[in-house]
């Protein structure tokens, strides 16, 4: 069963924030680290969690079976100059058949090591899978994975604390002879077994049909890299063309103290040294048209003095020059009716936004300023929220909330 799909998306969020531009030990934004996925001994403070759960619902063959891998960074600790503590990546692998009313509980164990300069300290702890029919004429199966730190810990700092942890733990699933329902957009008939599933300090998304991976962030369903990414900089892959552009603005001085810091800091640096022009070009972004717009006819440029010459047509895309979209005046099927430009909706966020915000705007009234299409043939309202006192202020600036159509029903 190959986890590489799930693996590369895990491995952008497991070294989220592990070391943060300028990539120096002494930078104030490197002294506070390790801030999610955090499963933490028992007996630690009552803000960090111990354990994560994840619950999905397979469509089962006739004999399906479940392979999970359980990954996470082990602090290391270095002495020297500076000290640091390191992230070593670990794995955990079981894999067990699915069976309707079963449970089956894997521990694990990790031994503490140490070789005069690096440490790290013992983990312990279990992973409980749990197999459930679930009622109703269509055959699903609910798969109940936690994943709990049950390492002894006598007490202390967070820092210590978190050399007994599993830090930005993730958990991948993979089913064989049987196949994964999205979370986020189920099929009709699915959707109150969905609900049903609750997820504990975790985030589950399809990496695919047969494969999900259980993250501590929110992420849409198929989340993948940007082939546009060169490299890991330890900061997703949102900024990479202006982190490597500051990197490449570090002192000589401040460059020694960041490849000391750590190996992949070190990386980073040589990365941002040596990186090639071809390469450095494609982290400026790229544009993939999805279809064809229209624009208006170059028109010629008379000047007296010289031949006719011709004006270029718009840039790809001119939402203002493009006659098939008109943001004042189009309209589109919602709930309840057509939606245009002036008229009223409530704000029904569906459970697939990953915006936390939308949850305060939860049936609030708003009015629609504009029908806006983005270039992937998606379709948007613009709204202001009717008893925001800014409303007005925002609409003067342009400032509006965005949803989609089955998100908002025509009052």
């Amino acid at each position: 069963m190959s986890f590489e799909a799930a693996r590369k998306v895990a491995d952008a969020v497991l070294f989220e924030g592990y070391v943060l531009y300028p990539y120096r030990a002494s930078a104030p934004k490197n002294q506070v680290r390790w801030q999610f996925g955090v499963l933490a001994p028992p007996g630690a403070e009552p803000s960090e969690t111990t354990f994560a759960q994840t619950e999905c619902l397979v469509e089962p063959g006739i004999a399906p079976t479940l392979g999970l891998r359980v990954r996470f960074l082990q602090v290391q600790t270095r002495d020297g100059d500076p000290p640091w503590d390191e992230g070593v990546v670990r794995e955990i692998d079981a894999h067990t058949a699915l069976r309707p009313g079963t449970e089956q509980e894997i521990p694990f164990e990790l031994p503490g090591e140490t070789d005069g300069v690096r440490r790290t300290w013992p983990l312990s702890g279990f992973i409980r899978v749990v197999t459930e029919p679930v009622p109703g004429p269509y055959g699903l199966c609910k798969v109940r994975v936690r994943v709990e730190n049950q390492t002894g810990w006598a007490g202390g700092t967070r820092a210590e604390m978190l050399r007994h942890s599993l830090v930005a733990a993730h958990t991948l699933l993979g089913v064989e002879d049987g196949g994964f329902l999205s979370l986020l957009d189920p099929p009709e008939w699915a959707r109150g077994a969905v609900a049903g599933c609750q997820n504990l300090h975790t985030w589950p998304v399809l990496i695919g049909p047969d494969t999900m991976l259980s993250s501590p962030i929110i992420l849409y369903d198929q989340p993948e890299i940007a082939p546009e990414s060169t490299a890991d900089l330890c900061d997703a892959t949102e900024i990479d063309e202006l982190l490597v552009l500051r990197t490449m603005t570090l002192t000589d001085e401040e460059k020694r103290e960041a490849r000391a810091t750590d190996e992949r800091a070190a990386g980073i640096i040589d990365h941002a040294e040596t990186i090639p022009p071809e390469l450095f070009e494609r982290l400026h972004g790229a544009i993939r048209s999805v279809r064809p717009v229209s624009h208006p006819a170059a028109a010629p440029v008379m000047d007296p003095f010289t031949e006719p010459v011709m004006e270029p047509a718009a840039p790809w895309w001119d939402p203002g020059q493009d006659r098939s979209v008109s943001p004042e005046t189009d309209g589109v099927e919602v709930a309840g009716g057509i939606a245009s430009r002036g008229v009223k909706v409530r704000i029904r966020p569906g459970r697939r936004r990953t915006d936390v915000q939308d949850m305060f705007l939860h049936g609030r009234m708003a009015t629609v300023a504009a029908i806006l299409h983005d270039v992937d043939g998606g379709t948007h309202l613009a709204v202001t929220i009717d008893d925001d006192p800014a409303a007005e202020l925002n609409a003067s600036m342009g400032r509006f909330l965005y949803f989609a159509p089955d998100e908002v029903e025509l009052l």
